[in-house]
């Protein structure tokens, strides 16, 4: 019998900041651990090219579950201060894209910044509990989402955006 090997995961972030400050925050992901209380650390595995594309980075997150997720994340598409892509491998494999959107100034000129996050749990224990206990999972995810977008906030505040 097949379990359901995969979680979509989508989040939504609306900041107050001009999309050029977002963007560099995101794709800063050595300065997350300065915002984000869930990113435990981040150490650059490959630069990649002039746009970023094939940066690869081992980024430990901390969870709610008592457990921490190690993730070898690469670049996998740029479009400038539009769209991050990158797959990932580790602890959770999958491919997760960044969206981001300017709004106009008569509604306020923040940015609306989109999630989706496919993850294919691995072998083992977790896949095959993945039916019971997915909604522990979905809100661990929201938990640490969460978290980060109300870091990035206050660090974009501290930034001036």
């Amino acid at each position: 019998m097949s379990q359901t090997a995969y979680f979509d995961l989508v989040s939504h972030w609306r900041l107050d900041a001009p999309v050029p400050q977002v963007w560099q925050a995101i794709t800063q992901t050595e300065h997350w651990p300065r915002w984000w209380p869930g990113v435990v650390a981040v150490k650059r595995l490959h630069d990649g090219d002039a746009q970023g594309v094939g940066r690869q980075q081992q980024i430990s997150f901390r969870t709610g579950l008592g457990y921490r997720l190690h993730l070898v994340l690469e670049v996998t598409e740029v479009l400038r201060e539009e769209r991050l892509r990158a797959k990932a491998g580790g602890t959770l494999a999958g491919e997760g894209i960044w969206l981001m959107k300017q709004a106009a100034p008569e509604v306020g000129g923040h940015t609306d910044v989109t999630f989706v996050w496919r993850v294919t749990l691995p072998p083992g224990i977790l896949r095959w509990t993945a039916p019971l206990l997915a909604p522990l999972f979905r809100w661990n995810h929201k938990r640490v989402m969460r978290a980060g977008r109300m870091g990035l906030e206050q660090y974009l505040a501290m930034m001036g955006g």
